[in-house]
């Protein structure tokens, strides 16, 4: 079990990807490390790698962050579509990175990973765990407990939501944001602010179940149009559209369609004005999100 205050970094996957590719390769890590020619890439960059030729960095690279609610909503195309990316996520090798639970979107997101034979990593703030699990913010009923030894669903516990938000980060390249509420717009919110100002330049995509994020779109270019938003980082929040005949929701593909959407996603030059490495002190840090 992880102990209350402990940041458990390294997923499961992770170490399964490291061994694999030291056994590949006939090197560990330390000795790519060492190679003159050797080129350790962004977490981010690229995106689209394939399974068969990754360094340990981009093995890392291949998990998804997803946002969405612990709560189902009242429509049920989304859970479908909730469903529809985690079985796409499993197929494509691409591991899930999640709030943890097994309760509302969340847990269908993650059960549809396992079910499809994939890897899910949940990052839990320990208050959570201390109560038991989540609370309904719309029952206000607790949700099923957090088990941290829930086979499956990995877990690694950290001191405060907001070191939740950053470990999620470090672990994955990209971020969706599936139906949520005031929780799930706050972390797609956040991580395109950390895009803007240049901490990570990870893809970040909502998936636009019948129209839910179509305000979230008006309130950003609101925002341009008052002069708040520079109209090109109009492009750090990108929409998975789905068919225009919102009676398709319910059997549409959206694991497909988004994963397309991240394959092909290009990155957007943002602001360049901080060396988000440096310290007080004159320290440095390699890990950007560090500085969130």
């Amino acid at each position: 079990m992880t102990h209350a205050g402990t940041n458990t970094t390294l997923s499961a996957w992770f170490q399964r990807a490291t061994h694999k590719l030291a056994d590949i390769k006939g090197a560990s890590t330390s000795s790519l490390l060492a190679k003159p020619d050797y080129k350790p890439s962004s977490i981010s960059s690229p995106f689209n790698v394939k399974s068969s030729s990754m360094t340990v960095q981009q093995a890392a690279a291949r998990a998804v962050a997803v946002f969405c609610g612990s709560s189902t909503g009242n429509q049920p195309a989304f859970l479908h579509a909730a469903n529809s990316l985690g079985k796409a996520m499993a197929e494509a090798g691409r591991p899930l990175v999640y709030g943890g639970g097994s309760a509302g979107i969340m847990g269908a997101v993650s059960g549809a990973v396992l079910e499809a034979g994939g890897d899910v990593t949940g990052v839990v703030p320990y208050a959570m765990v201390a109560a038991g699990g989540e609370v309904s913010q719309t029952q206000e009923n607790r949700r099923p407990p957090l088990m941290l030894k829930q086979k499956g669903r990995e877990k690694i516990v950290v001191n405060s939501m907001h070191e939740r938000k950053a470990e999620m980060a470090r672990s994955s390249c990209g971020f969706v944001g599936l139906p949520g509420g005031y929780g799930t717009f706050e972390e797609v919110l956040e991580v395109v602010c950390w895009s803007q100002v240049g901490i990570h330049s990870k893809p970040v995509l909502v998936v636009n179940v019948l129209n839910f994020w179509n305000p979230l779109r008006e309130l950003v270019r609101n925002g341009i149009e008052n002069g708040f938003i520079n109209a090109r980082n109009e492009a750090l929040l990108q929409f998975v559209e789905g068919p225009a005949d919102l009676s398709e929701h319910e059997s549409f593909d959206w694991g497909k369609a988004t994963l397309e959407a991240l394959d092909k996603w290009q990155g957007v030059q943002a602001g360049g004005f901080y060396d988000w490495t440096l310290r007080k002190e004159g320290k440095t840090e390699d890990d950007t999100l560090g500085a969130v």
